[in-house]
């Protein structure tokens, strides 16, 4: 069992603020209250509640699934988390109706989300688990739109002997840019910034003339 003692204003609140440090739902937990909380008289005298959470000792693909179950539970999603783990990560199916709000714009909660639940999973492990989180096949979309993108502005960095740089995108988002070009021998990419706003440049190699040129 992984125990964990938490303060909070009331008994509910201290073990909300425990089961989200442990990654852990309700069902699973066993609560014991150390001490009631006491609002006191005229703000004076008052007291935290004190309780000590346990739940059962479970690996990272069980923790991440739980948490995010919680978490849809928490926005008021009605959703299902369908899980498959690989010899290299862990698959984390979110369904339900309607997940555009999971999504959100281009991916940023889904995203949230994914980075949330890869540190509640990986908390307290010896060993990193690599987390996925997908909706409605956003990924594989997400994925062709970056590969068509960069494909593009690889093309315009060619043919305008000039370097073209992307907006800003996540490091899954950026790998996939770099990878759809490291097969092109005329350009070159390599990333600039500091996270959250770090970008991708994609580059013309000089010792390649322009598409216009070479017609």
């Amino acid at each position: 069992m992984r125990s964990l003692e938490m303060t909070g204003k009331t008994v509910d609140a201290a073990v909300e603020k425990a089961l989200q440090e442990l990654g852990a739902t309700l069902e699973e937990a066993e609560i014991e209250v150390l001490e009631d909380g006491a609002k006191g008289i005229f703000g004076l005298g008052s007291k935290d509640a004190k309780v000590r959470v346990s739940v059962p000792e479970v690996g990272s693909a069980a923790k991440a699934k739980a948490f995010v179950s919680m978490l849809m539970d928490k926005m008021g999603i009605e959703a299902t988390v369908d899980m498959e783990e690989t010899d290299d990560c862990v698959n984390l199916e979110i369904k339900g109706d309607d997940m555009g709000i999971v999504i959100g714009r281009r991916g940023d909660t889904l995203d949230a989300i994914s980075y949330l639940t890869t540190l509640v999973a990986n908390k307290g492990q010896a060993e990193h688990t690599r987390i996925v989180i997908d909706t409605e096949n956003y990924r594989e979309k997400r994925k062709g739109t970056l590969e068509s993108l960069a494909r593009r502005m690889a093309s315009t960095a060619v043919r305008q002997r000039r370097n073209v740089t992307l907006d800003p995108m996540n490091p899954y988002e950026r790998r996939i840019v770099h990878e759809a070009l490291q097969g092109n021998d005329r350009i070159t990419t390599y990333s600039v910034g500091d996270e959250p706003y770090r970008k991708v440049v994609i580059s013309p190699k000089r010792s390649y003339r322009s598409y216009d040129e070479e017609e």
